[in-house]
């Protein structure tokens, strides 16, 4: 972690030591008392963490936060088929660390259903992989995570701007370019199907809804891949 999340802008804590934090200032960043180290707000502003004291209770510190706050998500929107859950925890981490403004997870017809199920959902883990991800890429806004049953539900709620593209590795008669990059960083919309791809339904659905279809080469990708190396080549045009 580049650097330390916090949920709240406050002037002094206590880090109590089951804290996974503490472990990681005593263990990885190997700082003392009176050292400092980079920390944030959850979607709030950057600053520095001074340890005033490490004790048995835990890491007793203060903080100076930065006047300016920066949102640099990027405009591009990610619809993912629902995948198992360890998937699902590597798209969110991934995704969140590219710096995607929003993902919105939805139930497909060649999708498992059980995989809504996953505690990743029924609890907040799948916030945490959030977390994870923005504080690798030194950052402290995270993406917005939406859920739907079904695509049709997931279209129903995209706005209509800018432009939308879908992953198919069997229809798509173009690869996904740098020149499809959301230039000048007009709102982007991209969708990756579950792990068995789009049904005939779905592909109808998406081309009614004016997705174009792209593909990333002849070989069959795992979903996280697909979704990291689209992602990488649309970011390209907010760099």
């Amino acid at each position: 972690m580049n650097l330390l999340l916090f949920e709240d802008q406050a002037n002094e804590i206590l880090l109590p030591i089951g804290d996974p934090r503490v472990a990681h200032v005593r263990d990885v960043l190997r700082r003392l008392p009176g050292d400092d180290f980079d920390v944030a707000v959850v979607n709030g502003p950057k600053g520095k963490a001074t340890i005033l004291e490490d004790g048995t209770a835990g890491l007793r510190l203060s903080f100076l936060w930065q006047d300016s706050i920066e949102d640099d998500r990027i405009p591009i929107r990610l619809l993912v088929g629902l995948p198992r859950p360890q998937t699902a925890r590597k798209i969110l981490r991934q995704a969140a660390s590219l710096g995607v403004e929003a993902m919105d997870f939805l139930g497909t017809d060649k999708g498992e259903p059980s995989y809504a199920d996953s505690k990743l959902w029924s609890s907040d883990e799948w916030r945490r992989h959030l977390l994870r991800g923005v504080e690798q890429a030194f950052s402290s806004f995270l993406p917005v995570v939406n859920r739907h049953p079904n695509i049709e539900a997931a279209l129903a709620e995209l706005p209509r701007s800018g432009s939308r593209f879908a992953l198919d590795v069997y229809e798509a008669a173009s690869p996904l370019a740098f020149t499809d990059s959301a230039l000048p960083r007009t709102p982007c919309q991209l969708a990756v199907g579950s792990e068995r791809g789009w049904s005939a339904r779905e592909r109808d659905l998406l081309r009614e809804s004016e997705f174009e279809f792209r593909h990333l080469g002849p070989r069959v990708l795992r979903e996280e891949t697909a979704c990291v190396v689209a992602l990488g080549i649309l970011s390209s045009g907010y760099w």
